[in-house]
């Protein structure tokens, strides 16, 4: 009798013990997962707040970009937090949500390779820089994003079709809800592994190529090295974010893997260290990069971030307007 007790006794402390740590997870991810998504808010209404940030290409592209990390970065943490809520989703419901998430997740590469070939434009062909990089040609640049990320989507639906789920017993997932739970079968994992090798070699050959152009155009004579220098220091920052977006797509898959070698309190502390730093920081980066960088974006941020406390410096409009290709954020 006494056997039994001690054994319930020791069921139950373990079970407040893993309670804790979920609790202490969820509080220690949500918190910087709402600063962050506060930031990133705050800098989508700025880019919608004043003319010359709807009227200039790469504040619009700057706005699609964060847009997609934005919603991301939402549905990454309602994931992590339904994982540590120990729910099990159904198949079509976990499978909408990890679409979504394929789905913004292409859109924030596609965006970087876009922003890089207009900082090349810019420097490397600045008299042609207004004619080339206009408003509309930006729409039909983000409409061909757009367009390709619903590409991607509709393969996966089709692929996902194929799975039998009617053999199922049960509509309702074994495991907790994650990108790698809905490769079902190997022709997806193929198209899965293949669609992301071609999207980041894509972007990374786009940016690499603007990067080393606008090197070899910093040296011609004809060129302003002030503007040339702050165009290299910004596609090294696109590069650096594409290299941050594919590792959040190797994640789940590497915490997976560790899993199995892990204790359950280092797996646990890991994964929160990491899951911040990698898959949550990432997505606001891209806020405090070009808030900060930026002298036309910084002060109306600045304004915004402190409710309005803070009075925006009063900015030339006109020539914001004027030199598109030369104000570098």
């Amino acid at each position: 009798m006494s056997d039994t007790s001690g054994s319930q006794t020791n069921i139950t402390d373990g079970q407040q013990v893993q309670l804790l740590e979920r609790v202490t997870g969820s509080v220690l991810t949500t918190l910087p997962c709402c600063v962050f998504l506060f930031i990133n808010v705050t800098m989508l209404f700025t880019l919608r707040s004043k003319p010359v940030f709807c009227e200039t290409s790469r504040y619009v592209l700057l706005y699609n970009l964060l847009f997609a990390d934005t919603v991301q970065m939402a549905l990454g943490h309602l994931l992590y937090l339904i994982s540590a809520s120990r729910l099990i989703l159904t198949y079509p419901v976990c499978g909408f949500l990890i679409l979504l998430a394929c789905f913004t997740i292409t859109i924030s590469p596609l965006t970087l390779l876009v922003m890089s070939l207009e900082r090349y434009v810019a420097v490397c062909y600045p008299l042609r820089h207004t004619t080339i990089i206009t408003i509309r040609n930006t729409g039909v640049a983000i409409f061909v994003i757009w367009a390709l990320g619903s590409l991607n989507i509709l393969t996966r639906v089709l692929l996902l079709l194929e799975f039998p789920f009617k053999d199922l017993e049960s509509l309702q997932m074994k495991d907790f809800c994650n990108d790698v739970a809905m490769v079902l079968g190997p022709r997806s994992n193929d198209y899965d592994r293949a669609f992301i090798c071609v999207l980041f070699v894509s972007a990374g050959v786009a940016i690499s190529f603007s990067y080393f152009s606008v090197i070899i155009a910093a040296r011609s004579a004809s060129t302003d090295k002030a503007s040339a220098r702050k165009a290299r220091n910004t596609l090294l920052l696109h590069l650096v974010q594409l290299c941050l977006i594919l590792s959040t797509t190797m994640f789940t898959s590497l915490f997976m893997a560790l899993s199995g070698i892990l204790t359950r309190i280092l797996f646990v502390r890991f994964y929160i260290f990491f899951y911040v730093c990698i898959s949550l920081f990432p997505r606001c980066l891209c806020s405090l990069i070009y808030g900060f960088r930026d002298q036309t974006i910084r002060p109306v941020l600045m304004h915004h971030l402190c409710c309005g406390f803070l009075k925006p410096a009063v900015s030339n409009s006109k020539r914001d307007r004027a030199t598109p290709g030369i104000v570098l954020h």
